[in-house]
């Protein structure tokens, strides 16, 4: 499948004309942040842009409403956000949040920054499209359902399954090969896309993952593993196996405010954000999870994992986007706050949804057309996703049921 053009997916290097000013996308590898970036992050969201941190889908950062490109981009290099302006939009890479710490087959945590550093020092792959997704998933599932381009899922402490085109391509690798096949078939990617600058995506490009196998001269096995999209975010106290504490927190709809952003930072400990636009913070004595569990929970992160803010997400809407019908953000928050967000018994796990998460591949389902209902007269249980338009932008990847923005207001399915 060839799309309309080259891919405008946007960076620090070259921000997105959004309705409500140019937006950066700042990418984050593995999510992993140290305190003095996430310092300089709401400092940078404080100062230069509208005042939040923006978590996204692949646990990356965006900051809106940017004032000064210059000054962030001098600020995010300081702290290492910025090491390279030729490969910048490319270090797309997802990894087990909980890896090496809670859970899993095996310690991932070595190899989201090595991938990195790969990347970084192969010239030709800044040709990558900047939504080329890399995924490290430590076997427990959670991150291999999100339809990588390239990933690897731990099948044991030193095995591992390749994936190509969000399925199990069949070729095994052994760990101390991972990154380097990894690599090589970022190469193979770019050796079938050739000239087409419309190919985003490996899953473009007919039998992509089987041609790509053959680039790397690899025999796969005939069993294959099924991947299904897991939300697996993690919530609240975390005993990790080293007797230390991690505590997982939701963020309302991904938003971030940079006051609390900075409180977070003087924890002085690791940060991990999350593919399900939430954080980890990790490696805390008990005391001091306590202690921030009681600062920060009044100040809106969550640690309770029956909030009903847990089973919303939203696309920007207004202002931030022109082709939003409303402003989705405050009617979702408005139903929150008024009760009309349900629980509801949902299983965790499910088959992959059929569209990525790409805005660029939403297309309208074809089905009856259900009536439309005021905002205000929305009431839904269970996982569910708002939509400024059709495009529903931002969706999760497991099902969920779509609240979708008309101009006569908004339709359910």
């Amino acid at each position: 499948m060839t799309r309309r053009g080259p891919d405008s997916c946007p960076g620090v290097l070259r921000l997105h004309q959004a309705a409500d000013g140019p937006l950066a996308r700042i990418r984050v590898p593995g999510g992993l942040l140290n305190p003095a970036q996430l310092q300089a992050l709401a400092e940078s969201a404080r100062d230069l842009a509208d005042g939040n941190i923006e978590l996204t889908s692949r646990g990356n950062i965006q900051l809106r409403q940017v004032r000064d490109a210059a000054a962030l981009t001098d600020r995010l290099a300081a702290v290492g956000l910025l090491p390279s302006h030729t490969h910048e939009r490319v270090r797309n890479i997802i990894a087990s949040p909980l890896s090496g710490r809670v859970g899993g087959l095996a310690d991932l945590r070595a190899l989201g920054p090595a991938l990195d550093a790969g990347l970084l020092a192969a010239p030709r792959l800044a040709e990558l499209p900047g939504r080329v997704l890399f995924t490290l998933d430590d076997g427990r599932g959670d991150v291999s359902g999100l339809g990588a381009d390239i990933g690897v899922h731990a099948i044991g402490a030193e095995e591992f399954a390749l994936l190509l085109a969000g399925r199990d391509s069949g070729v095994r690798l052994r760990a101390a090969d991972t990154i380097e096949v990894m690599l090589a078939a970022a190469h193979g990617f770019l050796d079938l896309r050739g000239e087409d600058a419309g190919r985003w995506r490996l899953h473009d490009i007919e039998q992509g993952a089987d041609r790509v196998v053959d680039l790397l001269g690899l025999s796969p096995v005939a069993d294959r593993l099924e991947l299904p999209v897991r939300r697996s975010l993690p919530i609240g106290w975390l005993e990790q196996e080293d007797g230390l504490v991690g505590l997982g927190a939701g963020v309302r709809l991904g938003c971030l405010p940079a006051r609390t952003a900075e409180f977070l930072a003087a924890v002085e400990r690791p940060i991990v954000v999350t593919p399900w636009r939430g954080l980890v913070v990790a490696d805390l004595e008990a005391w001091a999870a306590e202690q921030v569990v009681r600062v920060l929970a009044p100040m809106g992160l969550i640690f309770d994992a029956d909030s009903p803010w847990l089973l919303v997400s939203a696309c920007a809407g207004q202002p931030g986007c022109a082709k939003s019908h409303t402003d989705v953000r405050a009617d979702v928050s408005e139903a929150v706050d008024t009760g009309r967000v349900l629980p509801a018994a949902y299983p965790l796990e499910h088959g992959a949804n059929d569209r990525d998460a790409d805005p660029e591949k939403a297309a309208p389902r074809q089905v009856s057309e259900p009536p439309r209902i005021a905002a205000t007269d929305i009431s839904v249980a269970g996982r569910q996703h708002w939509s400024g338009c059709d495009r529903r932008c931002g969706r999760p990847r497991d099902q969920v049921t779509d609240i979708v923005a008309t101009d006569e207001g908004y339709r359910i399915g």
